[in-house]
């Protein structure tokens, strides 16, 4: 029944496409609800693969002790190697980096997964891979396997660089542009959240102890489990479907689900006319080559990129690694400055939960101009106050205040915005490969960080954040000069703003 009246449409729709407007003007078309499809969709995906590769990036931070002194204990038991404290050190780093290197490969075959079996079938290889890992994490101490632990921070890495190629652009071509604002900041929504389940899970009076860190490792498969139950209902994107492939029937029937619209409804035949003319645009997806050729598409690749890995570069992961010392030397316990970090991670968490609200009703460009200048004032002064902790006494709370008001306004704009930004910039063919390509200059900034902090940390002391903030300055000025407002605006309107670049 379904399936005959979304052929209905379609047939009657290209009948009268020569006697009446391709599309309605937005404010005459009939208001799309939120059907149980789109939020399936929005909220099942983010609890389901945003949240536990979120997860995954901050659960090794607290049991990190006792899983370096299993990896020495197993690897001396099964192989009889001895690790003097560089060894070790080399094999931590590996534990933790490949993760991240898994990030980046994954972004690289984001666009081909996404093309070749589509938003929806991205996100099924993100399950399994997820998994996969978790399966991986629980067995990896009983079975005393150090390679069973690499392997699933390299299958947890690879989902995360999946998410963050595919998940914002799947939600962005489920909803309707009325829904966008709300969907968008989903994916860096459960991110955050899922660094802080970690936190609490990691604790090391919850799981984060000798005895059962293995199971906080794995502990993110309950939600990947439950999420995933009911897959053969999540919607596939109508854009993809309709472009890309051509299923034009099924893209009609998938347009029914999401918006609640009825199958002779004018705003579904408006919606597939918007799809019929871009499709006769252009259908085909671009590669990496064509997109990094284009020079019409050269400004908004270079936004897409330098939100990404600007957003890495702008201290907030060093932050979270250096909030327990700083809170230590304002004077709390070892305690207290674990439950104060966690009240860090807690504020973070609680302010991207205004992200949706924030995007529906403020325009993106002075989010990230106001969140991108005072991240940087912020920094700044964080920087100074710590160089100088010494010379007074308030200097300390003040590094504490410092911190909080960085984390409060990262998730103004810095925070949310550049997952999504190039789902709005760039139209269906293209979208893929510029936002793979985000992606992988995102997870490789993150290993930079991870790799270089503490090398660079020791060598400038507090001066460290000083690049921090003139990165956070930089983007600032990138808002300010080149980026159009996307808010309300579809992809094919923001297009030609952006395709004469720099001039």
């Amino acid at each position: 029944m379904a399936a005959e009246s979304a052929k209905r449409v379609v047939s009657e729709g290209h009948a009268r496409s020569d006697e009446t407007s391709t599309t309605l003007p937005l404010q005459e078309r009939e208001q799309p609800k939120w059907s149980w499809s789109l939020n399936l969709a929005g909220f099942g995906a983010t609890i389901g693969a945003a949240v536990p590769v979120g997860y995954c990036t901050g659960v090794v931070n607290s049991p990190a002790v006792h899983m370096r002194a299993w990896c020495q204990q197993t690897l001396q038991t099964r192989y009889d190697w001895q690790l003097n404290d560089g060894a070790l050190e080399l094999l931590w780093s590996a534990v933790v980096s490949i993760f991240l290197v898994g990030g980046a490969v994954g972004s690289v075959t984001g666009a081909a997964i996404a093309n070749k079996f589509g938003r929806r079938g991205s996100f099924y290889i993100c399950g399994v891979l997820l998994l996969l890992g978790s399966i991986c994490f629980y067995i990896c101490r009983l079975l005393s396997s150090v390679e069973l632990l690499l392997l699933g921070r390299l299958l947890v890495g690879l989902a995360g660089g999946l998410i963050t190629a595919c998940m914002p652009m799947y939600h962005s071509e489920l909803a309707a542009l009325p829904q966008r604002s709300k969907l968008a900041p989903l994916c860096p929504m459960g991110l955050t959240a899922g660094v802080v389940v970690a936190q609490i899970c990691s604790l090391q009076s919850v799981l984060g102890n000798e005895q059962h860190w293995h199971l906080a490792l794995a502990a993110y498969g309950v939600f990947v489990l439950i999420c995933y139950a009911p897959f053969r209902w999540y919607p596939e994107s109508p854009k993809w479907l309709y472009i890309v492939k051509g299923r034009k029937q099924q893209a009609a029937q998938q347009l029914q689900l999401l918006r609640g619209y009825a199958a002779d409804s004018a705003a579904l035949q408006a919606e597939l006319n918007d799809m019929e003319q871009e499709a006769k645009v252009e259908s085909t997806p671009a590669t990496f080559l064509e997109v990094l050729r284009n020079p019409q598409l050269r400004l908004p690749l270079i936004i897409v990129c330098a939100y990404l890995g600007g957003q890495q570069l702008s201290g907030i992961n060093a932050i979270f690694y250096y909030s327990v010392s700083i809170f230590r030397k304002a004077g709390l316990t070892a305690q207290a400055a674990e439950w104060a970090n966690l009240g860090a991670g807690s504020l973070n968490l609680a302010t991207s939960l205004l992200g949706p609200m924030l995007m529906e009703r403020v325009n993106r460009r002075p989010l990230m101009a106001f969140s991108t200048f005072f991240c940087a004032l912020f920094l700044f002064l964080f920087a100074m106050l710590l160089e100088f902790i010494d010379a007074f006494s308030w200097f300390a709370i003040g590094c504490v205040a410092c911190i909080f008001l960085y984390i409060f306004v990262f998730q103004f704009g810095l925070g949310p915005l550049p997952f999504f930004i190039g789902a709005e910039l760039f139209e269906v063919a293209p979208r893929p490969a510029a936002m793979s390509l985000g992606s992988v200059v995102y997870w490789m900034c993150n290993l930079f960080i991870g790799m270089a902090f503490p090398t660079l940390q020791n060598a400038w002391g507090a001066l460290v954040f000083l690049p921090f903030s003139i990165n956070c300055l930089l983007l600032f000025l990138l808002t300010r000069r080149y980026l159009p407002e996307t808010r309300g605006r579809d992809p094919s309107e923001v297009a030609p703003l952006v395709a004469n670049g720099f001039k």
